[in-house]
């Protein structure tokens, strides 16, 4: 009985998480998430990815995702008539490896842009290229252990004018497994809200895994 209660209880938990929420468009600002992607390729899953961690081309940061957002909370799995083609996946694939990570975050988050596929991926695009990776992400050959603040505050020497608050580091246990990035729906960095920096890495220090 407590078993069936349980499953019960994690359905119905799952399917809250996946719910439509919000209306496509209605937002206040966006949130880049860009996936450290040795970290990822450290993994079993990546072990298993050929794209991503197999291929001639090593990558760094890779687009996880760019998620329309409110100042508390975000939506999800908006009502679309706008549908995502294998156009639009293929020419992402150099920024965002994954052919399945790209229809899930059109079909939760980009939905709720209120912008076509092309025009959601453009912008996606777009915000990637407008933050510059640190010189000592570019391309590491060694692991280093450093505190979350320091990548952070390498992040702000790369990007002149970056607010402070506009960036946000992500840990997996002891490992960085990304970093996030505020923007306001027209594509300019600004301060992430309270309910963003609470999701910070709270560790003392992190280890960064090198390029594989």
């Amino acid at each position: 009985m407590r078993v069936l209660t349980l499953l019960f209880t994690l359905t119905l938990l799952a399917d809250d998480r996946n719910r439509p929420r919000g209306t496509a468009g209605e937002f206040d600002f966006y949130l880049l998430a860009l996936s450290w992607s040795p970290q990822y390729c450290a993994s079993a899953a990546g072990e298993r990815d050929k794209l991503q961690c197999a291929g001639p081309r090593q990558y760094n940061f890779v687009v996880h995702g760019l998620w329309p957002q409110y100042e508390s909370g975000w939506p999800q799995n908006c009502a679309t008539s706008q549908t995502l083609s294998n156009t639009v996946i293929e020419k992402m694939l150099d920024i965002m490896p994954s052919r399945g990570l790209i229809r899930h975050e059109w079909s939760k988050h980009g939905v709720c842009s209120g912008l076509t596929a092309a025009e959601y991926f453009a912008k996606a695009r777009a915000s990637f290229g407008a933050v510059r990776i640190p010189k000592t992400m570019q391309d590491p050959r060694n692991a280093r252990t450093v505190p979350p603040a320091k990548i952070r505050e390498e992040f702000m020497g790369a990007n002149a004018g970056m607010p402070k608050d506009s960036v946000t580091v992500q840990c997996g246990g002891r490992f960085l497994s990304e970093v996030r990035v505020c923007f306001d729906k027209n594509g300019k960095i600004r301060s992430c809200p309270a309910s963003v920096q609470r999701q910070s890495c709270r560790m003392d220090q992190i280890i960064v895994q090198p390029i594989r």
